[in-house]
């Protein structure tokens, strides 16, 4: 018997077996997108080629919204119901997720490298069994997690990518961009991926372009870049404090997601911002920061929401 897992993005699916309450890292497999009409065509085609395995129950990570028991990708016409997955697989259980939340589930697993801590936590710090984990790239959005004293764990949605900014960010945004920051006002539109082409794009007086573009123009020493990822790393650092005041993740706050990944290489800039207000400071100091390197990790998280 095994567990059939996916974590399925716009461009591709990666598809896995767990067997023995373990990933069967031999058995995981990645399809493009664009060579399949429908998800249900992958998992026929996979189930096949791993010898039509009985499968106990499965569990997939959706990069779109969930809405009860059906999915649909956010960037593919592809969709999703639990129905259509236990008349595929066979299985009894079917369990559709968002891939943010499939991350919430993969963090108390997190450790060493995979967990890829920052800073870390004070000695004498205490545990509440709190985790949150910020992913900033195509879109922005916050997996609150609670590690429950029985042994489970709870992940709660959220919708923090369409809130506004709060002025502890808004403030510095338009001392650097002048009057023309007003016009950026949510979350999602600073901190994804197209805001931070945006914020440089404002900076440099361009066209805008993509965040890549900027990531690697940076890369090869451009200084403009580089001070426009500067700007963006401490803005994201002011508002990672509020986040830490507002969900309390004394186990971990954890960035994932590429243009969140892009402050690694910047962490003095965010850390001291993170630091920064003297209100309520305990707090923010006593969370240890960690970004999620593991490529595997919303296969892990499937795994822990379907068991």
């Amino acid at each position: 018997m095994a567990i059939l897992l996916a974590d399925v993005g716009g461009t591709n699916a990666r598809m896995a077996l767990a067997r023995d309450g373990a990933l069967d890292t031999g058995a995981i497999t990645r399809f493009r997108g664009d060579d399949h009409a429908t998800f249900d065509d992958v998992v026929v085609k996979y189930l096949a080629q791993q010898g039509s395995p009985r499968i106990e129950a499965v569990c997939v990570a959706v990069a779109g919204p969930v809405w009860g028991d059906e999915a649909r990708l956010t960037n593919r016409d592809w969709t999703f119901s639990e129905a259509r997955l236990r008349a595929l697989s066979g299985a009894p259980r079917a369990r559709l997720i968002n891939d943010l939340i499939a991350l919430g589930y993969a963090t108390p697993a997190l450790d060493g490298e995979a967990a890829g801590f920052l800073r870390a936590a004070p000695k004498g710090a205490l545990s509440n069994g709190q985790r949150l984990v910020v992913n900033a790239g195509t879109g922005f959005n916050v997996c609150a997690v609670k590690v429950l004293p029985e042994g489970g764990i709870a992940c709660l949605e959220s919708e923090e990518g369409h809130t506004r900014l709060p002025q502890s960010v808004a403030e510095p945004l338009i001392a650097a961009l002048g009057e023309a920051g007003r016009a950026i006002d949510s979350v999602e539109e600073l901190f994804a991926g197209r805001g931070l082409a945006r914020l440089h794009s404002m900076r440099v007086g361009q066209p805008q372009g993509r965040a890549e573009t900027v990531v690697e123009a940076a890369t090869r020493g451009d200084d403009m870049a580089e001070a426009t990822l500067a700007l963006y790393a401490r803005l994201f650092g002011l508002f990672c404090r509020e986040l830490a005041l507002r969900f309390m993740p004394m186990d971990g706050l954890f960035l994932a997601g590429s243009v969140a990944r892009s402050c690694t290489d910047r962490f003095g800039i965010f850390e001291c911002a993170f630091l920064s207000d003297p209100l309520m400071a305990r707090i923010p100091q006593a969370v240890p920061v960690g970004v999620i390197r593991d490529d595997m990790a919303a296969l892990h998280g499937c795994l822990a929401a379907i068991r």
